[in-house]
C-alpha cells in the first residue's frame, strides 16, 4: 500500500523530478520567488505536465513542519520498499563483487538520510534496513540524503538477522562495526563480496546481530571521543572498502 508525504528543498524536489516524476502529486512554490533555480524547476514542471501552484510562505512552512524549505515543497507518492526476496534476487544478478550497507535500527531520520547520502557517494550496490525499529522514510530522510535516496537501491526487511543469513548463503562476508572489539576495519580483507552492518549511536549493534555477523571490527580512534556519528562511521568503513578494491 502506497502513501504520500511532503518533501521540501531543492535537492529533494529536483532528485524526485529526475528519478520519479510520475510519483509527484503536486509541487508548491513560494509566491514571489522568481530566481533562476525556481524558473528552471517551473519550466520542468510545465514540460512534464506536473501540477504546481504558487503558495504563501506560511503554507510551505506548514508543509515542511518548520524546517528550511528554500521556497519549494512537493507532495509525492511513497511506494512500499522491496523486501528480502527482492534483495536476494538483486544480489544474484550482480556481476561485480557486491557491497551492501545494512543499517540496524537507525532511529534518527537525519542520520538515516545521511547514511544514504554516504552510501551513494561510496557507490554501494544497495542499502538494507529493518522495518521495525528504524526511522520511516519521510521528508527529513529525503532532505538529509540530499537526493541520494532517489539514486539508491533500498530494501526494507522484517528480520535483519534472517536477512544477514540469507546474504551469507550468497557468499557475502558480513562485518559488523563494534567499538568494543580489537580487530580494526583496516586489517580486514574487504575485496570479496561484503556487507557492512552499522548500528545506532550509543547502543550500537544489537547482540543477536553481532552474533550473526561473520566478523566484528572497530574504527581505531586516537582522540578522546567514545564514538562517531553513524553516518561518519559508515563513510569511513565504506570508503575503506573502496580503497582496498581500487588498489587491488
Amino acid at each position: 500500500m502506497s502513501n504520500s508525504i511532503h518533501i521540501y528543498g531543492f535537492h529533494s524536489v529536483e532528485a524526485q523530478l529526475e528519478s520519479s516524476p510520475e510519483s509527484i502529486i503536486k509541487v508548491f512554490i513560494q509566491s514571489g520567488r522568481n530566481d533562476n533555480r525556481i524558473t528552471e524547476i517551473t519550466s520542468l514542471l510545465i514540460n512534464q505536465k506536473i501540477n504546481f501552484s504558487k503558495s504563501e510562505k506560511n503554507i510551505l512552512d506548514h508543509l515542511a513542519k518548520g524546517e528550511t524549505h528554500q521556497g519549494i515543497a512537493a507532495e509525492i507518492i511513497l511506494p512500499p520498499l522491496p523486501g528480502q526476496k527482492a534483495l536476494i534476487d538483486f544480489i544474484k544478478k550482480l556481476s561485480n563483487s557486491p557491497l551492501v550497507l545494512m543499517l540496524d535500527s537507525i532511529q534518527d531520520p537525519r542520520n538515516l538520510g545521511a547514511c544514504l547520502r554516504t552510501a551513494n557517494a561510496a557507490g554501494v550496490d544497495c542499502v538494507v534496513f529493518n522495518k521495525d525499529g528504524s526511522a520511516p522514510i519521510n521528508a527529513l530522510v529525503h532532505k538529509a540524503s540530499a537526493g541520494a535516496i532517489n539514486k539508491l537501491k533500498i530494501f526494507q526487511v522484517t528480520n535483519l538477522v534472517r536477512t544477514i543469513k540469507a546474504l551469507q548463503a550468497q557468499e557475502l562476508w558480513v562485518i559488523g562495526l563494534d567499538g568494543d572489539v580489537i580487530t580494526s576495519i583496516y586489517d580486514i580483507n574487504l575485496r570479496d563480496p561484503t556487507a557492512i552492518v552499522m548500528g545506532t549511536e550509543g547502543k550500537g549493534l544489537r547482540q543477536l546481530i553481532k552474533k550473526t555477523c561473520d566478523q566484528l571490527a572497530q574504527i581505531p580512534m586516537i582522540g578522546n571521543v567514545e564514538s562517531l556519528n553513524v553516518s561518519v562511521a559508515t563513510g569511513i568503513a565504506l570508503f575503506e572498502v573502496r580503497r582496498q578494491r581500487q588498489s587491488s
